[in-house]
């Protein structure tokens, strides 16, 4: 199965690039949450963040950043900006090559995160963290 993310970084399908350097790519998504929604991906295939090397995760997030940083400063004028990173089918991931959203927001545009926060007690908080502490490699 292609990637369709592979094929845009090599240049075999097309793309609104935004940035581009050595290590990441950042393009406009074809399925906009908001104006100026884009993505930012490491040039080398990672399916999840599992597979993906260190520094091109740094990569991605450092230019996720410089450009949230452009859409607040910029001629986009963004009251805000939203960084997500889906990992895995539960999380709502839908293309398998790691890929960090930059969503521009503005005061009433529609996009939120939809839940039901929690207030579990410091008992249950600290024996979640001491599960996850232990699965750190």
């Amino acid at each position: 199965m292609k990637c369709i993310f592979c094929e845009i970084v090599s240049g075999r399908s097309d793309a609104s690039v935004v940035y581009e350097d050595d290590d990441v790519m950042a393009f406009m998504d074809i399925r906009p949450w908001t104006s100026g929604h884009l993505l930012v991906v490491p040039r080398r295939h990672a399916s999840g963040l599992a597979d993906l090397d260190a520094g091109d995760g740094a990569a991605v997030f450092a230019v996720g950043q410089r450009i949230a940083t452009a859409l607040r400063r910029g001629p986009m004028r963004a009251q805000g900006v939203n960084l997500f990173l889906a990992d895995g089918i539960a999380a709502g991931q839908e293309v398998f090559h790691v890929h960090l959203h930059v969503v521009p927001r503005t005061a009433g545009d529609g996009f939120g995160l939809r839940g039901m926060p929690k207030s579990p007690s410091r008992i249950a908080l600290d024996q979640t963290a001491g599960v996850i502490r232990s699965s750190l490699t």
